[in-house]
């Protein structure tokens, strides 16, 4: 009797488990609701794009050299064509000390030579008025002549002579020039490599040195962010752009698009991108520094006032999940308009009352499925 009880027993429990492991579960979800507001189409970039400084220049001396005087100090602005560093230079300049002794020598002679040319000039001439009169011979008039001519090319060669040790001063001073590094333009220094008394070299072909000074502006600068080639034909100067940057949270800043490259970037195993530079509207000088990472939205299209719902929860941009009065789940076609990564206008298909399932992705969460409505929240701003 007890065998048979506790068979009856198992079998109850047995069927109690599958009856309560078949029953349909109620799944909780969350809904939202459409809303009216604001959806721009926009283009953003693939990867980070980078803050850029409107003029950067990573200088070094174009001759080896030992360092004498650094003028100035890192982060310390400077004005174009001021001073920044020179080399120990004090043999160029003795030379050229000597080329300009030189030159006040060669002048002296020069000016004694063609002095000496005028007066053998007034005496040739003087030699032709006395042949006239048959007061002189020709054979002396010959001989005027030739010493006035002698005179006149010993002229031509001195002058000659002083213009050549002009031309060693000039090119003297060239080699001097290549002793001083001096600011291409106002700019703060970022770095300087060496320090007083080392040996500096410039750069060999091929090889990457460390610039002596590297100088940039710090109040003008411009966002380089590379766009995806399929976007690329949609681009155009002059449109508006939002800025966002990692260093300044939750702030955008408003830019224009100044230039799009003439070209595609090919590189092996990245997708081809077109790279595009974006001014600042409202430059923040100094909070903006050069290299920091930034993402841009090139803004095609603007609608104010328009029904919208978050791009994540359109499938395939056709239709959206909804909730009916049963609590069921059904597919509702709609069809959409313009549209970001973040808000999508909703054309035609939706209203403010229905209830779109917010929470894709959600095990169980499909067409048919019965649920419990855990929040519900309307569209943000």
């Amino acid at each position: 009797m007890w065998k048979w009880l506790r068979w009856l027993l198992l079998a109850l429990l047995l069927m109690a488990l599958y009856l309560w492991l078949s029953q349909d579960k109620t799944i909780k979800i969350k809904v939202v609701h459409a809303s009216h507001g604001t959806v721009e189409q926009t283009i953003a970039n693939t990867r980070a794009g980078t803050v850029t400084a409107c003029q950067r220049a990573k200088m070094s001396l174009p001759i080896g050299g030992q360092i004498e005087k650094i003028l100035v100090k890192e982060g310390q602005h400077v004005k174009q064509g001021q001073l920044l560093l020179s080399l120990w230079a004090k043999d160029k300049q003795t030379k050229k000390q000597q080329l300009l002794a030189l030159v006040r020598a060669s002048q002296g002679h020069k000016n004694q030579a063609c002095i000496l040319s005028e007066k053998a000039q007034k005496d040739a001439k003087r030699q032709v008025s006395l042949l006239q009169q048959k007061l002189t011979s020709e054979e002396n008039l010959e001989q005027a002549q030739a010493q006035a001519d002698a005179a006149h090319a010993n002229c031509l060669a001195l002058t000659a002579e002083v213009q050549a040790n002009q031309a060693a001063v000039k090119n003297i001073d060239a080699y001097l020039e290549q002793n001083y590094l001096t600011a291409p333009f106002d700019g703060i220094i970022a770095e300087i490599t060496g320090e007083i008394g080392e040996y500096t070299t410039p750069s060999p072909p091929g090889v990457a040195t460390p610039p002596a000074v590297d100088i940039l502006t710090d109040d003008c600068h411009y966002i380089s962010a590379p766009i995806d080639e399929v976007d690329a034909a949609d681009l155009a100067i002059g449109r508006p752009v939002k800025i966002t940057l990692d260093a300044f949270r939750g702030q955008t800043f408003a830019g224009t698009l100044k230039r799009i490259a003439p070209y595609i970037q090919d590189y092996e195993k990245q997708a081809r991108t077109v790279t595009v530079e974006v001014a600042i509207d409202n430059h923040q000088s100094p909070h903006f520094l050069a290299g920091y990472s930034a993402d841009i939205e090139v803004i095609l299209a603007t609608k104010e006032d328009v029904l919208r719902l978050p791009s994540d929860l359109i499938i395939n941009n056709e239709h959206v999940l909804v909730v009916n009065q049963d609590n069921i789940i059904e597919r509702q076609p709609i069809k959409t308009g313009i549209s970001n990564w973040q808000f999508t206008e909703i054309v035609q298909g939706l209203s403010t009352k229905d209830k779109v399932v917010a929470s894709i992705g959600l095990t169980g969460v499909t067409t048919g499925a019965k649920v419990a409505i855990e929040t519900q929240q309307t569209t943000g701003n």
